[in-house]
């Protein structure tokens, strides 16, 4: 008994130390991921172990520069010094009005895009036509659905733009998915959030997937009637958590480990959004920017894993540092609460590594 019982505590102690271990490893060895808090947009920055980096949207013009201030702070903790590539989802200002600040501060290599605005709208006209007078001061490219975006240190495939979605399937995937039947069609939306590009992004065995905007009827032509796609570890919601988007039938396709939702005090967090993502089965975890002010204790998750309480500015953000192999920690910079997880037999294990108040 006594010999039974020393063999589990070692086994204990040497898991334990594996996986500090791993959760202490150097950025530099790491695919390094901020979703930054730019009040209900997007601005997401990611580094690749090859020291590239990738900022997908920019937020909101104006506020004082409040949003490039926080892009550019994230840029430097993650110790970049220019951004290699920009994706422009689409041309809604929360996504693209932060464009003429943040390149006046950074040094920006090429700028990917949908092509054209197809909403000419008052929401678009503006930001559009700023972005246009920026994107020609630096090299430009108009990403279509099977494009890989040329990465050494990680593997970005874009799946949908303009529009249009993948046909095949990624290498090994193409599942018939049996949550289709149970849904109906959804609405043509003529917005540029049916235009936005998405992007899944793979560092070795770890696997993220970031869809812009997409609407419900994008979303399923990736999905249905199989899954193109596969499974990913860290999902970020669709459309900041609406309910136009993040339909059943991609989240539990997708079949994620964790959950970043992008949302703002009043914006995104929408409580049937929000229940079919922390609902989704195997999901480990969600995580948000904010807390969602309309959607009561019952549609939030525990502070802890909240970056934002408040209604007031605060600009914390959640960082995700992924390793090789597939075990990723999550940061929640408003204290430093994290928590690592890891796969052991195929299945995703949260282990809280650090709580630092």
């Amino acid at each position: 008994m006594l010999r039974n019982l020393c063999s589990y505590a070692l086994a204990a102690i040497l898991s334990l130390l594996f996986i500090s271990a791993a959760s202490a490893a150097d950025d530099s060895q790491s695919l390094q991921i901020y979703f930054i808090d730019v009040e209900g947009g997007q601005s997401t920055l990611i580094v690749d172990s090859a020291n590239e980096s990738l900022l997908v949207d920019t937020g909101w013009a104006g506020f004082n520069g409040r949003d490039a201030d926080r892009i550019e702070a994230a840029a430097q903790a993650a110790g970049v010094h220019q951004i290699d590539i920009v994706v422009i989802t689409h041309y809604h200002g929360d996504h693209v009005g932060g464009v003429p600040e943040i390149a006046r501060r950074i040094k920006i290599g090429t700028f990917v895009d949908h092509g054209p605005d197809v909403e000419n709208s008052d929401r678009t006209r503006g930001g559009y036509a700023a972005y246009q007078k920026v994107a020609v001061e630096a090299k430009h490219r108009v990403a279509n659905p099977g494009d890989q975006l040329p990465f050494k240190g990680m593997k970005v495939q874009i799946v949908a733009a303009a529009g249009e979605t993948i046909k095949s399937p990624i290498a090994g995937k193409g599942q018939l998915n049996p949550l289709c039947s149970s849904e109906p069609e959804a609405p043509f939306d003529p917005s540029e959030n049916a235009q936005s590009v998405g992007m899944l992004i793979t560092y070795g065995n770890f696997h993220f997937i970031d869809l812009g905007d997409l609407t419900k009827r994008k979303e399923r032509a990736l999905v249905c009637p199989n899954n193109l796609l596969g499974t990913v570890d860290l999902y970020l919601t669709t459309h900041h958590g609406l309910d136009e988007s993040n339909s059943k039938a991609i989240v539990e396709a997708l079949h994620p480990r964790v959950a970043i939702m992008n949302n703002g005090a009043h914006k995104g967090g929408v409580p049937a959004a929000w229940q079919i993502v922390h609902d989704s089965p195997g999901l480990e975890a969600l995580w948000q920017l904010h807390y969602a002010m309309d959607g009561g204790k019952e549609h939030n998750v525990a502070d802890d894993f909240i970056a934002n309480l408040g209604e007031k500015d605060q600009g914390n953000y959640i960082k995700v540092s992924a390793q090789m192999n597939g075990t990723f920690t999550v940061t929640n910079s408003r204290y430093n609460y994290q928590k690592t997880y890891t796969k052991q037999s195929g299945v995703a294990i949260p282990l809280n590594i650090q709580t630092a108040r």
